[in-house]
């Protein structure tokens, strides 16, 4: 008995653990941007299709989907 129940609780930490780095994993450069959220982020990725194209596109591009304050605030992470 006692050991099914630490077995469990294994299962139970490990399973978290790997949960945790795969939704860590999932991120894009785009997540780390001060002031991006994740709507915002999903919007351009939409558009654009990856980040690189993102990166590449130009201030009007980029202010036509999301803003000029938003625009310049990816312009300088480039």
């Amino acid at each position: 008995m006692i050991q099914q129940l630490r077995n469990e609780a294994h299962r139970f930490g490990i399973n978290h653990h790997r949960n945790r780095r795969s939704k860590d994993s999932l991120g894009t450069s785009l997540d780390e941007i001060q002031g991006i959220g994740a709507k915002t982020v999903d919007k351009l990725i939409t558009h654009f299709g990856s980040v690189k194209r993102v990166m590449e596109a130009s201030e009007t591009e980029l202010s036509n989907l999301v803003g000029k304050a938003k625009a310049q605030i990816i312009l300088k992470k480039k």
